[in-house]
């Protein structure tokens, strides 16, 4: 049992233990949240974490001079270089847009995304006004309500080529996983099916686009569609050409699994299903997310060139309705549709990533 002499002889705890026990743990969350920062891209936060955090600074200083000063470095150059040429650029609409003019019109599309949707704010209120005064002075009025049919701005397109391509690429990765386990655990089927993935997976969508718009003109008739059709041809053209990556790769990674987990499953006598959900997934993954990465990459290219040439809703289609258009500010407005699919894509491939870490519980720079 401890007395009074036994607390008054333990060693005290002195203000500098304190202060690196303190340091200690901030540098351990430090460490843990430097992943999910380098996920999304923001791994320079880190070192002015630390620095925060009592670390000694000139490291820290020249991890961010490596993770942020060098890249921001690069852009500031391109910038310069992308200033200096354009002007020298002469276009038959006009002279090429320098970073001042996108950036410019960016504003223009953000600032007529928000004029539309006041407008569109504007009609249902009317709508219900009108609907209001209908119902007051007779009440057994049939009120119609009526959709806003409005122009889609520069967002609403953004917004309908991710649904797009979200759709493409799960309706893939359905198809894709599947075969690809299969293929990796049956040699047979693998050397069956292995001709018509050489076969399709260089097939560009300009070649698929006109195939798939006619079969779906002819089998997708309804009066009251739930989709519409240039939603359904778009979709189903990112799925040919995006299943691929998804669909090797898993293969790869099924057939390199270690023979002793299959043997396993083998001598514990377990069924075919559980046998693929316990071992065989599990085992292959981080081969089946690099896939599911490169598949959404191939899908968002594909996806604005299928928009393009098709003419249906999305990036694709603003960037051909501006090149058609021929303003002196459609390049400009041209440039922000590139930028935004390039940054887009970025983001998707963060979102993969993210997905893959969270599932396979691996680290990542």
């Amino acid at each position: 049992m401890s007395t009074a002499s036994d607390f008054l002889s333990a060693p005290a705890v002195t203000t500098g233990e304190m202060q690196a026990a303190r340091r200690e743990r901030w540098q351990a969350r430090i460490s843990r949240l430097s992943g999910f920062l380098n996920i999304l891209g923001l791994g320079f936060i880190v070192p002015l974490l630390r620095i925060a955090a009592g670390e000694t600074v000139k490291p820290q200083l020249k991890e961010l001079w490596r993770s942020f000063g060098i890249p921001m470095l690069a852009i500031l150059l391109f910038l310069a270089a992308w200033g200096f040429l354009a002007p020298k650029v002469k276009t038959s609409l006009g002279t090429l847009p320098g970073p001042a003019q996108v950036w410019q019109q960016a504003g223009v599309l953000w600032n007529s995304h928000l004029a539309e949707r006041a407008k569109e704010r504007a009609f249902y209120v009317r709508q219900d006004t009108r609907n209001a005064k209908l119902l007051t002075e007779d009440p057994t009025t049939e009120i119609k309500v009526r959709p806003y049919t409005g122009a889609p701005t520069f967002l609403d397109q953004i917004v309908t080529s991710l649904q797009t391509v979200f759709a493409g690429f799960l309706f893939g990765t359905i198809l894709a996983v599947p075969l690809g386990v299969m293929c990796g655990l049956s040699k047979t089927f693998n050397t069956a099916i292995n001709p018509l993935v050489q076969i399709f997976k260089p097939v560009s969508p300009l070649a698929w686009l006109p195939l798939v718009t006619m079969i779906v003109s002819a089998v997708y008739i309804s009066d009251d569609p739930l989709f519409a059709k240039s939603f359904i041809v778009s979709a189903i053209t990112v799925t040919l050409c995006s299943l691929w990556p998804t669909l090797i790769n898993t293969a790869i990674g099924v057939a390199s699994i270690d023979k002793d987990l299959i043997n396993v499953g083998r001598v514990l006598r377990l069924p075919w299903y559980t046998k693929v959900i316990k071992i065989v997934l599990p085992s292959s993954l981080p081969l089946i997310f690099t896939g599911l990465r490169l598949s959404l990459g191939v899908g968002w290219m594909v996806l604005i060139a299928a928009e393009m040439l098709a003419q249906n809703p999305g990036l694709g289609k603003f960037v051909w309705d501006e090149f058609q258009n021929g303003s002196s500010f459609s390049l400009a407005k041209i440039m922000v549709a590139v930028f935004t699919i390039g940054i887009i894509g970025f983001l998707l491939d963060r979102v993969m990533l993210a997905l893959q870490v969270a599932f396979t519980h691996s680290a990542t720079r």
